[in-house]
């Protein structure tokens, strides 16, 4: 365990500094929109000031300050720097992988209808261009292994796309074997990430397209993302978006030719929410010091204690709780009797706990629970004991 997951568990003053949601609440909706730490609004706060005042170098800012960022994001996911598109939200990154390549009629599309809409929609778009969308059909909800896709795989596969994590169950992609299979099949493979960065690590080698935004795992601000594209396949990609920002524009001229930037810059139209990506990366490089190996483990650990309760009060849990499936999302219901799901959510809230309400295809309503690596276990323990007072 890292010293500052240790010092987090055993100071609350100093948990509470770093984390100002903790401070009247219990926070546990990580897969939903994040809690922001002090790091990130710290860094939002001295932009604004900056930017109040007219001390706002906009030329550095936009630029310099910029590819500091892409650096940390490509440590995060092990890439080049310019192989980083500094894009969100999610559903952007996916769009302009779904409308940048030259498609064929008949070329087909792997993806799950019940991931989250964001990447479904894209796929689903391309029909009306003679793509063929495949959707697995797992036995249970979120539950996509690689003999599942390799099933599903024939000559005229052009693309897999799919969720690093299932946001209803918490079914982890063993994203590493599913990139293997591409490359076997001679197909690409897009990554929708953003349930996965910052909480297990999700790695560029494994894909060729990967896109998340900030505000769940990665503890930023909404709009603020990463694209990755691999750059064996700019030429590939083409930008769908087009501005003054990626195409080369000298003294701000438009030219004759369209020459884009290089790297990933070649997909950022226009100005970026630097504001937003400057508290992303004050987070990112937290997250990046712990280690994301380390952030896994306690993710896992603080699983196996909700996993626990829940299950002794006969709750029914979705999902695995170990192995390499298993994630820091926690689905639960009651089967025999749901209307008690429905009635716990409000009481959880009115108590200071925040989750998640979630239905799934069939109507079954969940709560979810998502914590991460700050929350504690005496947090747990209030929250199962919570559960089991709001049941009755």
């Amino acid at each position: 365990m890292s010293e500052l997951i240790t010092r987090l568990e055993s100071d609350e003053s100093f948990r509470q500094e770093a984390f100002p949601a903790c401070r009247d609440r219990i926070f546990m909706a990580h897969a939903a929109v994040t809690a922001i730490p002090q790091v990130a609004i710290s860094a939002m706060d001295e932009f604004n000031r900056a930017s109040a005042t007219g001390e706002l170098d906009y030329s550095k800012v936009l630029l310099k300050d910029m590819d500091k960022v892409r650096v940390s994001a490509a440590n995060l996911i092990q890439s080049s720097p310019d192989e980083i598109a500094l894009l969100g939200p999610t559903s952007l990154g996916l769009s302009l992988v779904a409308n940048g390549i030259s498609w064929n009629e008949g070329d087909e599309i792997i993806t799950y209808l019940d991931d989250y809409p964001a990447n479904v929609y894209p796929w689903k778009f391309l029909e009306r261009k003679g793509v063929k969308v495949v959707y697995l059909q797992p036995a249970e909800t979120g539950a996509i292994t690689p003999e599942l896709v390799e099933a599903a795989m024939t000559p005229k596969t052009r693309l897999l796309a799919l969720a690093s994590n299932n946001f209803l169950t918490g079914f982890r992609l063993d994203t590493e074997a599913i990139g293997v299979l591409a490359r076997k099949h001679g197909a690409l493979f897009c990554l929708d990430a953003i349930q996965t960065c910052c909480a297990f690590e999700t790695l560029a080698k494994d894909v060729d397209f990967m896109s998340a935004d900030s505000h769940k795992w990665m503890l930023g601000p909404m709009t603020a993302g990463i694209v990755y594209v691999d750059k064996n396949r700019f030429e590939e990609l083409e930008p769908s978006l087009l501005g003054a920002w990626n195409v080369k524009s000298p003294n701000f001229i438009a030219q004759d030719a369209v020459d884009f930037e290089p790297g990933g810059r070649r997909y950022e139209p226009g100005v970026l929410n630097a504001q937003g990506l400057v508290g992303m990366k004050a987070s990112l490089d937290m997250l990046n010091g712990i280690g994301i190996s380390a952030v896994a483990a306690r993710l896992l650990e603080l699983k196996a204690a909700i996993c626990g309760g829940l299950r002794s009060m006969g709750f029914s849990v979705a999902g695995p709780e170990t192995g390499i499936n298993a994630s820091g999302i926690t689905s639960f219901t009651d089967p025999a009797n749901p209307k008690r799901i429905e009635s716990l959510y409000p009481y959880l809230l009115e108590k200071g706990i925040i989750l998640s309400f979630r239905h799934d295809r069939a109507g079954v309503p969940y709560l979810r629970l998502s914590p991460h690596f700050y929350n504690t276990h005496f947090e747990i323990e209030a929250v199962m004991a919570a559960i089991s007072n709001g049941r009755t």
